[in-house]
């Protein structure tokens, strides 16, 4: 019984490496063998973060020394961007860095985005009319809506084999 005590103090040190690195590595070539660039977006973004976090883990080392739970912080800090139920990466990417990062002057998301780049020119002139008629929120609030749709049909990389 000792043993089992023993894995659930140390989740995260047991659990940490599976979930932080085999399981988005795994996913990633999945990503870039898939036609969706969406995936792409979530992959790219969490290595972002996760190369991030180790960063600033490695020069305030000391101060997360102190903090009694931090390694179970950041397992669960990992797992929000990692798990496909929550897609945390894809989240911080199109709140915080989209939204916020990628602004022009005026303050509006620039307009040649990755999913015009990738349409032709009469569907970006049909998204142009959709927005100039309903606003870009509305644009964004569709796009958002079919990305969790087609998230829900997607299998999860570990279920292809």
């Amino acid at each position: 019984m000792g043993w089992v005590r023993a894995i659930l103090t140390n989740f995260d040190t047991i659990g940490g490496p599976i979930v932080m690195l085999l399981y988005p590595l795994f996913a990633s070539i999945k990503a870039i063998e898939s036609p969706s660039n969406l995936d792409d977006q979530q992959w790219l973004t969490y290595w972002i973060l996760y190369s991030f976090i180790s960063l600033v883990e490695l020069y305030f080392w000391k101060l997360f020394s102190w903090i009694p739970l931090w390694g179970k912080i950041k397992f669960f800090a990992v797992c929000w961007l990692v798990l496909p139920q929550f897609n945390g990466a894809a989240y911080v990417y199109e709140y915080l860095v989209k939204k916020k990062l990628l602004k022009d002057g005026d303050g509006s998301v620039p307009t040649s985005t990755r999913l015009e780049t990738m349409m032709s020119a009469n569907a970006q002139l049909c998204v142009q009319q959709y927005i100039s008629n309903y606003g870009q929120d509305a644009f964004e609030n569709a796009i958002m809506s079919a990305t969790r749709e087609a998230r829900k049909y997607k299998p999860s990389p570990m279920s292809v084999y």
